[in-house]
Order: C-alpha cells, then structure tokens, then sequence
C-alpha cells in the first residue's frame, strides 16, 4: 500500500492530464506536440505497469508492450539474420532497427495507430526495450502520425529527472520537447 499513498499523486496528475479539456491543450504545452510521458523509476517499472492496468480501463486505453514488439521484430526476420544485421550496423543501430522492410519503429508506430484508430489512448510501456536501437523518445514524439492522433500518446518513461534533466533508464539524457512530462 506504501507504493499507492507514495505515487497516487503523479497518478492523480496523469489523470487530470488526460481529461478532455486538457488534452486539447497538450499541444500548446507540448511545443506541439501529442505525448505525454509518464516519468518513474525503473526500479518500480512493474508496480506503476500493475497500477497503471488496474486504473486505466482496456476499452478507453491500449497498452502496446514495446519489449513485446522488440521479440516480433526479431521473430520476422529471423534470429540469424537479425544477428548478422546487427553485426553490420553495430554502429548505426538505427539502421537496423529503425529501416528496411521490416522495422522496430514501423512495428510500434503501428500499434500505436491502429489503437487511435479504434479510439483508444495508445500507452507504450516497457520503452527500456529501446535501449540500444538507436530509437530515441523524439523519433516516436515527432514521427508525424504520432503528431496527428485523435488521441495522445501516453508513454510510460523509465528514467529520473535530476537537476531539471530527464534520464532514461537514470542515465540517458531524453528530450522532453515534444512532450508534457509528468514526473
């Protein structure tokens, strides 16, 4: 119960962010923009994802498993052709993730459509699945469907904001200019 009393506020904001009226001001507030990310602490990834299940009902909202997306991607083209990909774009993981005829980020930006597409709010969860593919935050947030959703994109942000900062995964810095962050 400590989680609860100890977070209900950032929950409470979320949910005020998430009204109507509110989410008609997002893109003024967001530089823009159409997302709202749900900053925490990795440590508490799986209290927030259980609590954020029991509060949002699944016919308003649709929780895309981005970890999930990440072993589909790997499942289309084969494990062994994803490793020689990856051996090829080692240093340029975008390429391999982000291009080609199947892509990471095509995959997420679908789900992510199709979810608006039936009315509901799109939430990413399990974003530190992205770590090391080249796939930043902004690339999502200024992806141009992303831009023109009904709805917003809510994305749950493992990181930590320190000194007025956003680090993802508390060590990364993130842009959070196209976005309403909630921390």
């Amino acid at each position: 119960m400590a989680f609860l009393d100890e977070h209900k506020a950032k929950f409470d904001n979320l949910k005020v962010s998430l009204e109507a009226q509110n989410i008609d001001q997002l893109r003024s507030k967001a530089n823009g923009g159409n997302t709202i990310l749900f900053a925490y602490s990795p440590a508490e990834e799986r209290q927030y994802l259980e609590h954020a299940r029991k509060i949002f009902p699944s016919g308003e909202f649709s929780f895309i498993d981005v970890a999930g997306l990440f072993v589909d991607f790997i499942d289309s083209l084969g494990l062994e052709r994803v490793e020689k990909k990856f051996r090829i774009y080692s240093a340029t993981p975008h390429k391999l993730f982000s291009s080609g005829e199947v892509s990471l980020l095509e995959l997420i930006l679908q789900k992510i459509t199709e979810a608006d597409s039936n009315g509901l709010i799109p939430v990413l969860i399990r974003t530190g699945a992205l770590h090391g593919t080249g796939i930043e935050n902004i690339n999502i947030m200024e992806h141009k469907d992303i831009m023109n959703l009904k709805n917003p994109l809510l994305i749950f942000y493992p990181a930590k904001t320190e000194n007025g900062e956003l680090y993802f995964l508390n060590f990364k810095p993130a842009s959070k200019y196209r976005c309403k962050v909630i921390e």
